[in-house]
């Protein structure tokens, strides 16, 4: 197996440590990395020494030209536990190493294309690992749909194809698809087990008094307010404001406010 790891993973002791699974290394150096020369190659690369890991240097002059004639040029230094030049030269290292942007495009489709920015809606780690094993069982589809298809051009790469138009097309060939017939699909499904009688009956014993309180609790709130003169007199709270009986009177309005109740 090998391993394409950004150069952000280019620390011996790591490096060291995937190596000691088994695993073959292909992976980035940092530019402030400067190894030791050993011995140099004939494809241009050099063996060196990582505190104890032997691995092969490979330096690639990379240059990119955009459609409006201008040129970018970078420098990269790889890393690899692939020391025979002979078997796997260093131009079909650097081309294989260009395929680790994959994953960056995979994150791109899940996070972007699939979820649209969104994050998971799941609030535990049962669920959210549920959506992450949906989000790449659907990505996975995908790809080997792209690839079926991509297989009746021979010759086109794979990644040439669009996975925006493929989700896109998968998803407007679903919602114009025909209805699954119900009954086919009930008899071939397997059944769950009959519901428990007892339980079912207590819980709509259960539902049915709740309803019920909830339906006089809103007869009561819509009942019209009671009339005035309906209401019972309250005992007096002050002898001033009493009348015969010991009722509760309206007390004279003040003088000098024509029209003032003056409770």
């Amino acid at each position: 197996m090998l391993v394409l790891l950004d150069r952000g993973f280019d620390s011996a002791a790591f490096l060291t440590a995937v190596h000691r699974t088994g695993a073959m290394l292909l992976a980035r150096g940092r530019s402030q990395r400067v190894p030791p020369v050993l011995r140099h190659l004939p494809d241009g690369s050099y063996l060196s020494n990582l505190d104890g890991l032997a691995v092969r240097i490979i330096e690639a002059d990379l240059q990119m030209s955009g459609a409006d004639g201008t040129a970018v040029a970078d420098r990269y230094r790889l890393i690899t536990t692939l020391l025979d030049a002979d078997r796997f030269p260093a131009d079909a290292l650097i081309r294989l190493y260009h395929e680790r942007w994959e994953i960056e495009s995979a994150y791109l489709a899940l996070r972007h294309t699939m979820l649209h920015g969104h994050m998971l809606r799941s609030g535990d780690r049962a669920g959210l690992e549920q959506e992450v094993w949906a989000l790449l069982t659907l990505y996975q589809l995908l790809r080997m749909a792209m690839t079926t298809a991509v297989e009746t051009r021979p010759g086109t790469d794979p990644d040439r194809a669009s996975f925006t138009t493929a989700l896109y097309a998968a998803r407007d060939q679903l919602s114009h698809d025909q209805p699954v017939d119900s009954a086919s699909s009930a008899s071939s499904s397997p059944m769950l087990p009959p519901r428990s009688t007892t339980r079912f009956a207590a819980m709509h014993s259960a539902s049915g008094s709740r309803a019920h309180r909830s339906a006089r609790r809103a007869a009561a709130v819509a009942s019209p307010p009671r009339s005035p003169s309906r209401l019972r007199s309250s005992p007096c709270a002050s002898s001033a404001s009493c009348g015969r009986g010991g009722r509760a009177v309206r007390p004279p309005s003040r003088p000098g406010r024509r029209g003032s109740r003056g409770w």
